[in-house]
């Protein structure tokens, strides 16, 4: 699952089916950062995967610490809000997913 909040954008999956807990996982240390603090949780590097920092954490914590990012919204328009918060590269990024994403618009759904 990907998940962009404030924080930044992580990737949730489960390892090798291990019912009730879930690798997060972020490509920026500062996307995990907020999660890790939250609960107390260590980020933990991992150089050589397609992620490079990652925290291991069961189902209802981060069910919850999503919960708490949803409450958190207070913007109309999530790219905006994310280039003040963060940097251009970022939001550079969002715009791109952005783009790529509406690739797969229903044909006629603007009609």
């Amino acid at each position: 699952m990907w998940v962009f909040t404030e924080s930044g954008f992580v990737s949730a999956i489960r390892p090798h089916s291990e019912a009730g807990k879930l690798v997060v996982r972020a490509r920026d240390y500062k996307s995990l950062e907020e999660l890790a603090n939250a609960i107390g949780l260590d980020i933990e590097p991992s150089p050589g995967r397609d992620y490079p920092y990652r925290v291991f954490i069961d189902d209802s914590t981060f069910a919850t610490w999503l919960s708490k990012q949803i409450m958190k919204i207070n913007y109309t328009n999530y790219k905006g809000h994310m280039e003040s918060i963060r940097d251009h590269d970022f939001s550079g990024a969002l715009l791109s997913v952005w783009s790529a994403m509406q690739q797969v618009e229903d044909g006629g759904a603007r009609m």
